[in-house]
Parts: C-alpha cells; structure tokens; sequence
C-alpha cells in the first residue's frame, strides 16, 4: 500500500504541474522561453534514457522469462510499437488548433501576466462558441495526460527513485503545456480564474487516469491479493516506453526547438539523458 501512495503522490506532483504553469503565465511579468526550451529538452532527454536503457529493458527481462527468449523478445518489441500506436490515436483525435503541444508566441501570451489587463473581460468579449472550444481544450488536456500518468505511476510503482525522476521530467513537461492551455481558454472565457481553474483540473487527468488504469489491471488480470502478473507487467513497461517515447519526439523536442534559441534544445536534452544515467548508475 505505501508503495502505490508514492507512486500516487509522484504522479500526482506531475499532473499538478499544468497549474504551475498556468501560475506562471499569469504572474510573471515575462514568459522566460529559453527556460522551457531547456527544460522541455531536458524532459526529453529523461524519458527518451530511461525508456530504451531501464524501462524497456525491464519489460524484455520480464517477457523472455515467461516466454523464453525469441517469443519474449517479439512480444516485447510489439508492446513497445503498441504503446506507440496508443499514443498516437489518442493524438489524432485532438485537433491540431487545440493541441497543447502547439507553441503559443510571447504576443498571444503577453495579455495573461500584463498587470495592467483586467482580471475579467468585457462581457460583450465572452462568447459561448469560444467557451465551449475552451471546455473541448480542457478535456483534451485529460485525454492526452492519462497515459502520461499510467506512464509515472508504473514507473514509480516499480522503482521509486526511478519515478521521482521521471515525474520531475513529466512535471517539467506540464508547465509549458501549461501556459499553453491558458492562452486559448483565456481568450474563450475572458476570465483569468477559469483559464486557471481549467488548465490546473487538466493536470488531474494524470493521477486519476494513473488509478482507474491501474485499478482495472488489478482487477482484469491481477492475480491471487490482486498482484499483476509478471508477463503483464512486462508488456506494460515495454508500451509505456513507447509512449514516452513518442512524447519525446513528437511533442517535446519540436517544443523545445520553438522556444528556444541555438543549442538550447541540446542542452537540455543531453543533461536530461546525464541527469538519469547518474541516477541509474547510483541506485546500483
């Protein structure tokens, strides 16, 4: 029981990111977009290493055991293209105008911490069209974080000093999507504690999502005291490296090359990837 309050508490960490981000853009005074480049690069870098060097190295351990080497290693490889597949239609089906991913340029976010804006709009601004492209956004967000928050809570359920790693990175991650999920539902509602309220309940899709998946493995295919099996595991590790790492080459490296200047996305990148090799190497 201790051992999923942690990995609970982690992934909770992670999805509340969104409203830090959201804190940011509506409080600092300027945006500091080379700091999301860098940070976003060095998300990248975190999932992108553990994924190939731990995580789906896991899965294959636990697969060949159960199905020998050949079938072990196929099923496997297929698990990790699975969670692929996963993420990607879960992608598709977010347009790409709502997409949180997409960067949001300093003029669009300048209005959100301008101290001289009102807190509310007009009235004659609000509009319910736009409204209910906010709420649509919003609910994306959800969609899209709830395999992000199976992601953590595996990870950190497994080893917890690995999940503190990759919840720093998938929290990393969240503020910029943060900031961007702010923009658009400012500008549906007009009001500076909706945007706030909605992009901050999006992070929450990730703990809870992280749960109500877990609770229906347990009861799907857990065993005797509700224990996942091993060959289920197995395949779980190797799609959440998938889905990693597709959230790393589709989402936080183009991310992190529109926000930042030079090697900025470099940088990040390659101290991400340090940053977890140690932590791996000193947990040995």
């Amino acid at each position: 029981m201790s051992e999923i309050a942690v990995a609970f508490g982690l992934t909770l960490f992670a999805g509340l990111a969104t409203g830090i981000g959201s804190a940011i853009a509506f409080f600092a005074k300027r945006t500091n977009f080379r700091f999301l480049s860098i940070s976003t690069g060095f998300s990248a870098g975190v999932m992108l290493y553990v994924s190939f060097v731990e995580i789906l190295f896991k899965g294959s351990e636990a697969l060949t055991e159960v199905y020998g080497d050949h079938w072990g290693a196929w099923i496997n490889v297929g698990a990790f293209f699975g969670g692929i597949i996963l993420i990607g239609l879960i992608d598709a089906f977010i347009p790409q105008a709502e997409n949180p991913h997409e960067v949001r340029s300093e003029r669009t976010v300048a209005p959100l911490h301008n101290s001289d804006a009102p807190s509310v709009l007009p009235k004659e601004y609000h509009d319910h069209k736009l409204m209910r492209m906010g709420l649509f956004t919003a609910l994306a967000i959800g969609i899209h974080n709830f395999p992000e928050g199976l992601a953590t809570f595996l990870a950190a359920l497994h080893d917890p000093s690995v999940g503190i790693v990759i919840a720093v990175a998938i929290a990393l991650h969240n503020i910029p999507e943060g900031i961007s999920v702010s923009v658009p539902i400012f500008y549906a509602t007009g009001d500076r504690k909706k945007a706030f309220f909605y992009s901050f309940l999006s992070g929450l899709a990730e703990p809870i999502g992280a749960l109500i998946a877990y609770g229906g493995i347990v009861l799907f295919t857990g065993g005797s005291g509700g224990a996942v099996s091993q060959e289920v595991m197995g395949v779980l590790f190797a799609g959440v490296a998938g889905i990693m790492v597709y959230i790393s080459l589709d989402e936080l490296i183009p991310t992190s090359n529109a926000y930042g200047k030079g090697h900025d996305s470099m940088i990040g990148l390659v101290g991400g990837m340090a940053v977890m090799a140690l932590s791996l190497l000193m947990m040995r």
